[in-house]
């Protein structure tokens, strides 16, 4: 997939990043890093990379925040990478018939909505 996104002119932590800014943009920088599995200085350092591509932009927020958007060139290297991962995807899920996709994804939506999260035990 990487490879895939790199010719697209990203990588997976680069499309990541640019997703959460995208879907929750009047985020802290610190809530995307939590929302994309990064410490905080691992995602200002890739945040800096985005700005220097020009993918994204830094404003001003509430008192001392500072908020990310995205550039349109951001935007553009968003959908391509949503069409590298959805050819992924439908690659990946292709053995399988549309009912137990259906099925595949019902079960992982119950597992992500209900209750506590499954505790390891004895493994």
């Amino acid at each position: 997939m990487d490879s895939r996104l790199r010719a697209a002119g990203t990588s997976l932590p680069q499309w990541d990043a640019l997703r959460a800014i995208s879907r929750r943009p009047s985020s802290s920088a610190h809530a995307l890093a939590e929302m994309t599995f990064q410490t905080d200085q691992s995602f200002g350092a890739l945040a800096n990379r985005l700005v220097g591509r020009g993918l994204i932009e830094r404003v001003a927020g509430p008192g001392r925040a500072i908020r990310h958007r995205l550039t349109a060139k951001g935007e553009a290297t968003l959908r391509k990478g949503y069409q590298v991962i959805d050819e992924v995807f439908e690659s990946s899920f292709a053995p399988l018939t549309g009912r137990q996709r259906e099925e595949l994804y019902s079960l992982i939506s119950r597992v992500l909505t209900e209750g506590d999260p499954p505790q390891r035990v004895g493994l």
